[in-house]
Formats: C-alpha cells, structure tokens, sequence
C-alpha cells in the first residue's frame, strides 16, 4: 500500500494570517503591515530557518527571513508592508539552516577550545558548497569562496579567525540559504483591498436636515443635496474623508412614523428614511433607484459627490434591503415579502422594537430574482460615482447573498466597499466579514470600561485582524449610550479619542460634536430624534458659545493623518495602570514602514470615568515602545503641545472636566554633548 504523506522533510504549519473557516481567505489593505507567521520544526538539535516567499497581484516576487518569535516556540514571524491591491499568494519555506547550525557550534565549540580546527573546516566545506552553486550571484560566490580559505588559513590570529564566524559575507545565506533539506507549506491566498476599505473618518448626516426650515403653518421645507454642500465644508474643516447619508429614497406615507417612533404622525412629519418607497414628484411610486423628491434630482446628487470629492471626501450610501407597503416592489413581487394567514404582509421587528412602516424582505421564494435587483441597484449607484456602501441590518439577510453580491460587485469594481452594520452575535458579525464585508461596525459603543476596552480592543487587533476590518462608531442615531446620556462632556471627548486612535477607521453621527444626550424615555436613542423628524442645527453658534467639540474631533483626524501609526490594526498594544478607570495603550509603527525613516510611537491614556480626577502611575512595556531596558524618554501631548520626561512608570493626572485623555507622541532622548562625553 502506498501513502501519501502529509508532513514534510522539515514540517510548515500553523500559517497566518488565517481566517477560522477555510472556505475564505484572509484580506488586508493597501500599505497594512501584515504579520506573517509559521510554525517549522525538524528532529533532534540541528537549527531550522523558514522563509517567507509572497507574490504580488503584479507578479512580483517578495522573500523575508523569518525570525524566531521566541526560544523553543518553534514559531517563526515577519512583517510585511503590502503595497499593491490585489490578491497576493504566499508561503512559507522551512529548511535545516546549516549555516546556522554550524555558525552555533563552531562559537560554542571554539570558545571551549574543542575541535577547533574541525569546525573551521567544516565551515570552509559548507561554503565551498555554496560557492559551487550557480544559482548565487558571482560577486557572492567569490566572496564565499574567499572567506572559506581564510577559515582554512591557520597563520591568521586566531581573534580574526574567530571573527569570520559573523563575516559580513555570510549575509548571502539570509535570502538564499544553504540547505539540504525543506518543506514548502501550501500556497495561500491574502487579498489587499484598496486604503479606503480599512483607513477612514466617517461623519453620518441627513442631507434633509442641513437647510431645513419650518413654515409659520408648522410644515417644513426640506434640506435638499444643495443645501447640504454647504455642510461639506464644516465637516472637512474637521478632517473627515467619508460622509454617510442614510437613506436618499422617497418615504412610504402608509404606517409613517412621527416624531419620537409614534404610530400617530402628524401631517408634516417626514418619515423614517429607512422606511424606504413611496410617491415622486408625479405622484408615481419609487423605491430604492430613485431620489426622494425634497431632496432634488439625481443630478442634484452627483454634484453633492463631486462636491465632496473637491474636498477630499468620499460619500457613502446607505443600502437597506426592506421596502414600505408603498415601495413599488410589493405589488411588482410580492413573492419577495412574507404574507401572513390573515393576508397582511409581517412588517419589520427587532424586539422590542417595531417597525410597522417597513416589510422585510423575504430571500427563500424568488432568491434570483432578488439577487438580479439589488445587483442592479448597487451598479446604478456606482455608476453615481458611489463607491462605499453602508449595509443596513445585513445579518437579517441570507449569509450566501452578500458573499455573491459582494464578490460579483468586486469583481466588476475591485474598490467598492461594503461596511456591515452588524450589531448581532459574534458568530454572525464574523462570518459576514469572512464573506466579503470590508468592515464592520463593532460593540465599541458598549464597551466603556477600562477592562472592557482592554479586552476588545486586543479582540479587535489580534483575533480577527486577519479578516474583520472595525468601524468604531462612537454614536448612530440608533445608539445613544448611558455613558453618553450621563457623561457630560467628558464622556464624549474620552470615546471619540479612543475611537479614533485605537482603529484606523471611526466615525461619528452629526450632533455628537453638540453633546447631544438626552435620551427618549425608556430608549437607547436621542429624544426628537432625526430619523423622524427634520433635525437642523446651527453648528456655528454652538461653536462660537463653546458648546462643540468640532475642534478636538479635528485634531483627532489632524493626529490621524499625521501619524502613520493610527493607520494600522494591529499594532495597538496595553499597557497597565494602577487605577481601575485609566486605560492606557500604544500604537508602534517601525521607522521600515513609516516613510519617514524613523519610528512613529504614540501612547494614549484615558480616563474612562466621565465624573471624575484620576492621578496614578502607567506602567509601560519598553520593548512595545521600540525602547530598550531603562530607557528615558520625551513625550509630547499631541493635543495640548504640552511635554514631559518619562520611563517605564510615569505619573498621570487626568481631570474629566478638563483634559480627561492624553495623546503622547513618544520622542527617544538625545543625549546633549556633555551626556555624550561622560559616557564615552
């Protein structure tokens, strides 16, 4: 009988990046840096090497030597910054390293003085090895060849002789090893999505909002996409590079919700924009391939986009798979809703939430004839010039339809991106990112405690790195959190400094930079609020009473684009404090990556508890900081330009009315001419 055997020679497994289920692949994006990891291992002493061999989307071939990730863990590790969007296919080489093995034999054995003229010998043999090999450049064959007959020379003195063990021609081996023995792993896949799909700031608001009057008689007249442009400069001012727009659709009328969810609207009440269909302009029914009325024309929308791209900022759609008993689909198909025993269409719920005015759609009874609409609406947008979409409740939709559409629409236009928002059950909210979503919306808004964020920050930045790309939205109109509702300012300023710090991507709905708090009874939602009603706000006059946090959200977006670190997933390492409400952490961008030529640090403390002064010790990891043992070093706050001088265990003061976080860029001393003296 014959097998076929499944390890080889020297054995490769254990491979990262990996998502859990193998039937997807694990994804990054454009200038990530990406762990690679593998775990080789051979019998007996002899030392192993493994080498990690990527090819690019353009055929471009990348090899890195992979390092030890630590005595005896038999576990090997290299970074990669991926530049090239595309799908890159990997794998890990595992070899015997006989030069290695030789270079720690020959140090310990001639140290002892045992078998000293053996082991130079032996290394003179494995190097007239290599130099025979054609493969290597001439220059590094002579350089070999050479350094095997000064190993051979005895009348060398024999400190120089034991310095050829660390020649410098024995780099040749670092990419080009000397091996008898390997093991390829199998060939996997990595997809690289473009910047946008992992590095962004999101800014939500409604285009019918911002210009919004209200008639002598009660009624409105609505925002439209021309009055909102006038928003786009404001929210540039505050560094943000994608706006959101719920909904642009018209508004079922039957079963409309008024203000504050009632099932009672008034005659001048709006709608929810989620409850998408309803009557144009001639009267006629449209659904989700048209425009809402109020808010002009689809030509009126594609100068809000060039608009927005004037300023550097992208626009995303809302895409909600659900229709109002007025959307044209619940005549055209009803086949595509459920019809109850009474004859009645279910309309939507999230327990304890209702949504009379809005029928979920149902995916068991005409699934193609579905997938062929929603496909030809997402192009009809695309062809807008939309490039991002914002997917409402997509885990109440069949798992296999976005994996199809996503990857249908991607192969069409490899940089469109599709944010799930997913506030479900881990397993869901997972499994919707390994099948295409390029990012998530998370449980950020829940976790307020200091060991709470520790441990889902950590969750976000090692577990699922691989394939879940995090949104950290602070707010939606949606979500309005007790920590907000009873925060005051300073629970706003802690959790939009650690959103944007902690993720490469975060984002706010309009009226967070307002402090808006105050909750409709008995909810987790604002009072009057604007998914059902006409919500205009004057943003200038909050600013100029002091009642905005727009200049700090600026800062924040200036840090962020400033600092080559935030732009990463998973670099964000903890640290430990000794109060129970001061969360610290740090974000480490090596000087290879940063483009600058120098290493990018920042450490970022805050107090989680809004109603109080915090004074205490941090306790910092120096190897995290790219610091060695002992090390003193500068800081600076990055917010307040202030500076100070510290080491592992620094004194923090934070005030929740006040300043209740610090951003600290880490500035390695420079010891001055007189430190420089002393010392040599």
């Amino acid at each position: 009988m014959t097998f076929r055997l499944a390890a080889d020679r020297i054995p490769v497994t254990g491979l990262t990046p990996a998502v859990p289920d193998p039937r997807w692949h694990p994804k990054a994006f454009e200038g990530e840096v990406v762990p690679f990891g593998a775990t080789v291992f051979r019998e007996g002493h002899d030392l192993v090497g493994a080498l990690l061999v990527l090819t690019a989307p353009s055929g471009r071939v990348l090899r890195r030597r992979m390092r030890t990730a630590g005595p005896g863990t038999d576990r090997w590790t290299a970074e990669v910054q991926l530049d090239e969007t595309g799908r890159w296919h990997w794998h890990v080489t595992g070899f015997d390293d006989e030069i290695g093995t030789w270079r720690h034999d020959a140090a310990v054995k001639i140290d002892a003085g045992v078998d000293v003229a053996l082991m130079y010998e032996l290394g003179a043999r494995l190097l007239d090895r290599a130099a025979a090999e054609r493969e290597r450049p001439a220059a590094a064959r002579r350089a070999i060849a050479a350094l095997a007959a000064r190993l051979r020379d005895p009348q060398l003195d024999p400190a120089e002789r034991r310095g050829l063990i660390d020649d410098a021609a024995l780099a040749e081996f670092e990419l080009r090893p000397l091996s008898r023995l390997a093991g390829d792993s199998p060939e996997r896949e990595l997809l690289v999505e473009r910047r946008r799909a992992g590095v962004g700031s999101w800014y939500e608001f409604f285009p019918r909002s911002e210009g919004a009057k209200r008639n002598a008689d009660g009624s409105w007249r609505s925002g439209t996409f021309r009055t909102a442009v006038k928003r786009l400069d404001g929210i540039a001012a505050m560094g943000f590079n994608v706006v959101y727009l719920p909904p642009i659709h018209p508004i079922g009328v039957t079963n409309r919700k008024g203000r504050n969810n009632t099932l009672d609207p008034g005659p001048h009440d709006p709608g929810s924009p989620w409850a998408i269909g309803g009557p144009l302009a001639d009267g006629t029914p449209g659904g989700h391939d048209a425009i809402h009325p109020d808010l002009g024309t689809l030509a009126d929308f594609r100068r809000f986009v060039r608009e927005a791209a004037a300023r550097g900022i992208e626009v995303a759609l809302d895409l909600a798979l659900q229709a109002s008993p007025d959307h044209p689909w619940v005549a055209e198909h009803p086949e595509w809703f459920t019809v109850l025993p009474d004859g009645t269409i279910r309309y939507a719920e999230n327990p304890p939430k209702k949504y009379q005015d809005i029928y979920p759609v149902n995916f068991d009874d005409d699934p193609e004839g579905l997938f062929a609409e929603v496909l030809r609406i997402v192009r009809h947008w695309i062809a807008q010039g939309i490039r991002i979409f914002r997917v409402d409740n997509p885990h109440t939709k069949p798992l296999a339809f976005w994996e199809r559409l996503i990857a249908t629409v991607n192969a069409e236009e490899p940089d469109v991106v599709f944010l799930a928002e997913a506030f479900t059950r881990p397993a869901m909210l997972q499994a919707l990112a390994m099948a295409g979503f390029q990012q998530s919306y998370t449980y950020f808004t829940w976790r307020n405690t200091k060991e709470e964020l520790e441990e889902f920050l950590l969750g976000l930045a090692r577990d699922t790195a691989d394939f879940l790309r995090p949104n950290l939205f602070v707010n939606t109109p949606d979500i309005l959190t007790e920590y907000l509702q009873f925060g005051g300012p300073a629970a706003f300023t802690v959790r939009a400094t650690i959103a944007a710090t902690a993720a490469p991507t975060w984002g706010v709905y309009s009226g967070f930079e307002l402090f808006e708090s105050v909750a409709r009874p008995g909810a987790e939602e604002a009072i009057d609020n604007e998914k059902y009603e006409y919500k205009p706000r004057d943003f200038a006059l909050a600013e100029s009473e002091g009642r905005s946090l727009a200049l700090y959200l600026g800062i924040l977006n200036r840090i962020r684009a400033e600092h080559p670190a935030l732009g990463q997933l998973r670099n964000l390492h903890v640290h430990r404090s000794d109060d129970e409400a001061v969360l610290v952490y740090s974000k480490r961008l090596a000087a290879e990556f940063t483009g600058t030529g120098a290493d990018d640090t920042l450490i970022v403390v805050a107090n989680v508890d809004p109603h109080s002064v915090r004074e205490t010790t941090v306790h910092l990891e120096l190897d995290a900081l790219g610091l060695p043992p002992g090390s003193t070093f500068d800081v600076e706050d990055l917010v307040t330009g202030q500076h100070w001088e510290w080491g592992a265990d620094a004194y923090v003061r934070l005030d929740a009315f006040t300043r209740p976080a610090h951003v600290l860029h880490v500035r390695p001393r420079v010891a001055d001419a007189s430190e420089r003296i002393a010392h040599d």
